[in-house]
């Protein structure tokens, strides 16, 4: 009879694990195709050949941390009184500016970011002129505000702050242009990154006095935010530490779902080592490749990003390495992003110099890679001076150069030269296992010369041959000699923007290239060579 009730149990325990099993696959349920949430099926895919001849594009890291121009991850930081002993900048601004954040916490900043000369159709002029081919827009960072008319989050850009429908707008002025569209999402991390809002002053006039991480919908009658819940923003009604719930995994798989079906991205950027919230993301994958394939009447386009390759299926998306590069040619397409400031728009910055952004394209470039590259949007929706100069350059370097850029494949070598100057290991994500978006800018940058050479190619043999840097003297490249095993007789060489007539002899050891009178770019220089 024990044995009975103890079947008898067990069967009952195993039809409620298959119940709650098949509530959750019903709430997660994902568009009809070829592929499943699982990683067997992710393995089906493959890189569309628009983002592999892309290899430039632009993003606009832009939202409510915007507002005060103070640059990343203000959200958070303002919460912190000290760090690591000091006074904190971001705490000290917030209350100088807008007070305390027992009063004024992030969701009032929100109410003051208006966005009131954002024209997007202006902007993406400027991006295609600077060469990119695909442009990306941030639709919520790790702040969990929208920036679209999002069914699922309440607290979005068009019911508050701009009251506009960001994502709607940056999508219809990129199609305009004839650029691709991608999204990016950061929100999987809101559940423990608001963490610090529920904290409190330790020292002063409101020590103890807790911040507003944990203030409810109720406490908003009479406020801006009336009829709203804060928590829907800051989602803190949890223990610290605990894990993000179900409710938590489903909400943010709706708000995903919600973004891919509405505005039909070409790209989706997870900012996540792993797939967001493991289980989600393999739906989210599933259901975007899904999607993508129907809208794109059965060719697959879609292309996903993550920062680290998953290890049951490696190439089931595209790799991204945050302010990194790799150190050799990768057999799989992958991207970096990068910023010519910080990602959150500052005041007063001084960006990267058009010279520091095209060597790092080319060398990505001759790797396998492509270039995601932020412009910071100040609050109102513009950028500066500053930034419209360094678009304008870039621009007009990729006028002269973009040939050897756009539809090229890596070489049989990805370059040559003093490459130890590129400190490969310090550059190179997967040296850092636990940091995969590995930091640029916590590490020595590489000083490139026009010793460093880097090779891209075509589909009909024509060899780029890029110097990272404007020569000074005559030219060997030593890859290039008759004695070489990668190449045999050069029939041609000719400056790329250039009608100069080159004078060059191919010798057993190298190709030498005499110093041409002048050079049509003040960074990096191409030769196109023929064989």
């Amino acid at each position: 009879m024990k044995q009975i009730q103890l079947i008898t149990t067990a069967c009952l325990i195993m039809v409620a694990v298959i119940t709650v099993a098949q509530s959750t696959i019903k709430k997660r349920e994902i568009a009809k195709g070829k592929f499943e949430p699982n990683y067997e099926s992710l393995r089906q895919y493959k890189t569309p050949e628009w983002f592999e001849d892309a290899k430039f594009g632009i993003w606009a890291h832009w939202g409510p941390q915007c507002e005060p121009e103070f640059g990343d991850w203000y959200a958070r930081n303002m919460y912190y009184q000290t760090r690591n002993g000091k006074p904190n900048d971001f705490y000290q601004y917030h209350l100088a500016h807008y007070g305390h954040p027992s009063v004024f916490g992030f969701k009032d900043i929100i109410n003051l970011w208006h966005a009131e000369n954002w024209h997007p159709n202006e902007l993406m002029k400027l991006y295609k002129a600077a060469g990119a081919q695909y442009f990306v827009a941030m639709a919520n960072h790790h702040d969990n505000f929208d920036n679209f008319d999002s069914k699922y989050q309440p607290w979005n850009s068009v019911n508050m702050g701009p009251k506009k429908d960001l994502i709607a707008g940056w999508a219809a002025a990129a199609k305009k242009e004839g650029l691709r569209f991608g999204v990016t999402v950061h929100a999987a991390r809101a559940w423990s990154w608001y963490e610090p809002a529920k904290g409190s002053d330790s020292t002063g006039q409101y020590a103890g006095v807790p911040y507003d991480g944990l203030i409810t919908k109720d406490q908003g009658k009479g406020k801006w935010w009336d009829g709203y819940d804060p928590q829907d923003l800051y989602a803190q009604n949890h223990p610290l530490k605990e894990k993000p719930d179900e409710a938590y995994k489903d909400k943010f798989f709706n708000r995903v779902k919600d973004l891919v079906d509405h505005y039909h991205p070409d790209l989706l950027y997870f900012d996540d080592s792993n797939m967001p919230l493991d289980d989600v993301g393999v739906a989210i994958a599933a259901h975007y490749y899904n999607a993508n394939t129907q809208w794109n009447n059965g060719k697959l386009e879609g292309v996903l990003n993550i920062k680290r390759r998953p290890k049951a299926a490696p190439h089931s998306i595209v790799l991204d390495i945050e302010r990194g590069v790799n150190d050799s040619i990768d057999a799989y397409h992958w991207q970096t992003d990068n910023c010519i400031g910080q990602w959150h728009y500052k005041k007063g910055l001084r960006y990267q110099s058009i010279s520091t952004v095209v060597t790092m394209l080319i060398d990505i470039v001759s790797k396998n890679g492509n270039l995601l590259l932020n412009i910071p949007v100040r609050s109102d929706g513009t950028i500066d001076s500053a930034e419209v100069d360094f678009l304008k350059g870039m621009g007009k370097w990729m006028n002269v150069c973009g040939e050897g850029i756009y539809k090229t494949h890596p070489w049989k070598i990805y370059g040559e030269g003093p490459i130890a100057a590129i400190n490969a290991s310090a550059f190179n994500a997967k040296d850092d296992p636990k940091n995969p978006g590995l930091k640029l800018e916590q590490k020595k940058k590489p000083e490139y010369t026009a010793a460093n050479i880097r090779f891209t190619t075509t589909k009909d043999g024509s060899l780029y041959v890029f110097l990272l840097g404007v020569p000074m003297g005559n030219i060997n490249i030593k890859s290039l000699g008759l004695s070489s095993a990668l190449v045999s007789k050069i029939t041609s060489v000719k400056l790329v923007g250039s009608t100069e007539k080159i004078t060059w002899k191919q010798g057993d050891e190298s190709l030498s290239i005499t110093k041409p009178n002048t050079f049509p770019t003040e960074s990096a220089v191409a030769f196109k060579v023929n064989f």
